[in-house]
């Protein structure tokens, strides 16, 4: 059934409504189990409220609500200035779950959704290696398919929040003698099973949810495989669509609030020179987020439009946090948010696939140009 205007303008009222008697009042923790209890708290939180997997289809426990809702929910979400959508709880939300409902069977969509719905469970990602990281088909941590199970040896890094999660999408290579995409399994991995060791990762920002994690002879149930055994890059391209696409709207949409924070701070601030430079981040912010109106809305959008969105996404947020740091001056040694923030930008346009290669992928898929 599509929805009238006057429904849409019902479902922001009542999402504004409930953002405003719920969101907490406090900061969320940047790192540990302080991070994840709050995080946790905050889904399971908004799941009572009928606000968890607006997206996810109604048999699965969420609401199937069509893009054009999600998109206000997450408009208001970031007006109400709500936790942040890259919080602990983003992988089991954004990534796993869409991955699950997509492509994983029915004991395992029985299993693990309601888990990460309720609140009660963590997912963190396995996909990057020390030599494998923007090149990801060339991971080389194995699986050895024996019997019913798979024994995984070898090492991820970049692994946000594997200390605090109890569960990791992980891809492997469970094909001897392959290479590039033939030969990988996406499997579902337990953050307690013997023999994984993780050794938190502590970045420039003061921050340890990065960490690195080795698995040595990891016995994994073999009906944790998602998809099929050798046919993991056709998943991991589901999940990575998920994260390129839908699941960046908050973070997206969080840019322009952000700007119009600094605008305030220069009202504030008489004699300020910033005018040009705000209006410039202001039009970007708004073309960013016609972007991404335009990629969830229009019927020819293709997987790689994600890799627009991610890559103007990228350096616009470091763009905005510089102008914080200059605006602050001296002010910005003191640590704060915005100083945070500015240290954590560094990393945009490193994770999930760096500037350079989002650039590749634009010229090659979207532009047709030939390969590097």
């Amino acid at each position: 059934m599509r929805l009238t205007l006057d429904d849409h303008a019902a479902f922001r009222q009542e999402a504004r409504a409930w953002l405003a008697e719920n969101v907490p009042a406090d900061r969320a923790p940047v790192d540990g189990p302080a991070s994840r209890d709050f995080a946790l708290a905050w889904v399971s939180r908004c799941h009572q409220g009928g606000w968890a997997g607006l997206g996810w289809p109604e048999a699965y426990g969420g609401r199937g609500l069509p893009p054009e809702n999600i998109v206000i929910w997450y408009e208001e979400y970031v007006r109400a200035r709500a936790p942040s959508v890259l919080d602990p709880t983003f992988v089991a939300l954004n990534h796993a779950g869409p991955t699950l409902i997509a492509l994983g069977t029915e004991a395992q969509k029985a299993h693990h959704l309601p888990l990460i719905l309720e609140g009660k469970v963590l997912w963190c990602q396995g996909f990057s290696e020390p030599g494998a990281g923007s090149d990801l088909a060339s991971l080389t941590t194995r699986g050895e398919v024996r019997g019913d199970e798979i024994i995984v040896t070898g090492q991820k890094i970049w692994t946000s929040f594997a200390d605090i999660a109890e569960y990791q999408e992980l891809l492997i290579r469970t094909e001897p003698g392959t290479s590039r995409h033939k030969g990988l399994s996406w499997v579902i991995c337990d953050m307690r099973a013997p023999g994984i060791t993780i050794r938190p990762i502590r970045n420039m920002a003061g921050a340890a949810h990065f960490a690195e994690v080795f698995y040595d002879e990891v016995r994994i149930p073999l009906s944790n495989v998602v998809g099929e055994v050798n046919d993991g890059w056709r998943v991991a391209m589901s999940t990575l669509g998920f994260e390129r696409k839908t699941a960046a709207i908050g973070t997206q949409l969080d840019l322009s609030v952000k700007v119009e924070d600094l605008i305030a701070m220069a009202e504030a601030a008489p004699g300020s020179a910033m005018a040009e430079r705000l209006a410039d981040l202001r039009a970007e912010a708004a073309g960013l987020r016609a972007m991404t109106y335009r990629t969830l809305f229009r019927d020819a959008a293709t997987p790689f439009d994600g890799s627009l969105m991610r890559l103007t996404f990228a350096e616009l947020a470091q763009r905005v946090a510089a102008c914080a740091m200059d605006m602050l001056g001296p002010e910005a040694l003191i640590d704060g948010p915005w100083t945070h923030d500015y240290l954590e930008a560094y990393s945009e346009t490193i994770a999930g696939g760096t500037a350079e290669i989002q650039r590749n992928i634009i010229a090659e898929r979207i532009l047709g140009l030939p390969r590097e």
